[in-house]
């Protein structure tokens, strides 16, 4: 087999360009997300068309149980992975901690932190065995600063960041290179998770400056993965040319 790569929320946006940059690299893929059908499209485009074998897991991340069976039930050759792109995650709402949803919280907390944790505690454990690997977690500039409003999907973003910190830590012994990636404004499906599927609310987000987007965050990804193996690439802040905070752009 060629080396594998395992992408969360693979089916779409950030997910799905970096699956397309990994099968252009020659990676075979394992694509976990929630949408079977975007898997399936994505996956038939990439055997296709870079002569790849690919995995679909159709999963929710924050399914505890459900995610350990599906991940050690893969095939033995299937679990020398060598790159783990910890994706999925979401934010839901845009409001005061005083009147904030608190099942949005749960959605966010689940996703963003205990998810990732979920699909890491297994990975690792394989690459820890194989003395090699690259962990990429996908954090946000809401894992840097705090924004109005954005108070609970902001701590997600912190608990990100902190955990690749302690990820770095826990396995330098082994060789294994961790890498957090924390993008600005990114036009994906994000602002519509947010939103709760208003289109129009989303793209307004994007109204009047030229945001980052999901191919730029997987150039990136590329770069990182380039490197030499004495070469880490340890934080990683892109934010668009029109963004200089969280909060802070410059609108046509």
């Amino acid at each position: 087999m060629n080396k594998i790569g395992l992408i969360t929320g693979a089916s779409s946006g950030i997910g799905e360009a970096t699956a397309e940059m990994l099968a252009a690299e020659g990676y075979d893929l394992i694509l976990l997300a929630r949408r079977e059908d975007k898997l399936i499209e994505l996956s038939d485009k990439l055997t296709s068309k870079f002569n790849i074998q690919v995995k679909k897991i159709v999963a929710d991340i924050r399914d505890k149980e459900n995610i350990s069976y599906l991940l050690n039930a893969l095939p033995a050759q299937w679990k020398s992975v060598q790159i783990l792109v910890n994706n999925a995650g979401l934010s839901q709402g845009l409001n005061s901690i005083d009147t904030g949803d608190v099942d949005d919280w749960d959605t966010m907390i689940d996703t963003n932190v205990k998810g990732l944790l979920y699909v890491s505690r297994i990975v690792s454990e394989w690459m820890v065995s194989a003395q090699t690997g690259h962990i990429i977690n996908i954090g946000s500039i809401a894992g840097k600063e705090v924004y109005l409003n954005g108070n609970v999907y902001c701590a997600t973003k912190h608990a990100v960041d902190a955990l690749s910190q302690g990820m770095r830590i826990d396995l330098l012994p082994y060789g294994i290179k961790v890498t957090a990636i924390h993008p600005g404004m990114v036009e994906t499906e994000f602002s519509v998770v947010r939103f709760k599927g208003d289109v129009n609310r989303a793209k307004k987000v994007y109204e009047g400056l030229e945001p980052l987007y999901a191919k730029d965050i997987a150039d990136a990804i590329q770069f990182v993965i380039s490197r030499p193996k004495h070469v880490n690439i340890n934080d990683m802040l892109i934010m668009p040319t029109a963004q200089a905070t969280a909060a802070i752009v410059k609108r046509d």
